[in-house]
C-alpha cells in the first residue's frame, strides 16, 4: 500500500528494493515500480517474490531509488522524501 501524502503525481518511480532473510542474510534484489502514482491519493501494487516463501522474509530495504519523474520532469533525491511503515512484523527501511 502506497500512500501519496503530497501534491506531487509521479509519471515514474522505480524503487531498488533489497530483501533480507530472517537470518539476516541478502535473499534478494529487485526493483518495483510504482508509478503512476497520484497525488494525496492511497494506491495498491502487487508484485510477486518469485520463490520466497513469507516465513524466509526478514526485511527490506529500499536501497535507493532509480527513476522519479514528475509532470514537470524529472526529480531528484526521491528517497528523502520516502516515508516507510510496515503493518506486518516484516521491517521495511531506505
Amino acid at each position: 500500500v502506497i500512500q501519496n501524502k503530497g501534491t506531487t503525481n509521479y509519471q515514474e518511480l522505480k524503487l531498488d528494493i533489497v530483501l533480507f532473510k530472517s537470518d539476516g542474510v541478502i535473499g534478494k534484489r529487485f526493483a518495483v515500480d510504482l508509478a503512476p502514482l497520484k497525488a494525496d491519493k492511497r494506491t495498491v501494487k502487487l508484485f510477486d517474490i518469485e520463490d520466497t516463501a513469507c516465513e524466509e522474509v526478514g526485511s527490506f530495504l529500499i536501497n535507493d531509488v532509480m527513476e522519479c519523474k514528475a509532470e514537470t520532469g524529472p526529480l531528484t533525491d526521491c528517497l528523502k522524501d520516502l516515508n516507510v511503515s510496515s503493518r506486518t512484523n516484516v521491517e521495511l527501511t531506505k
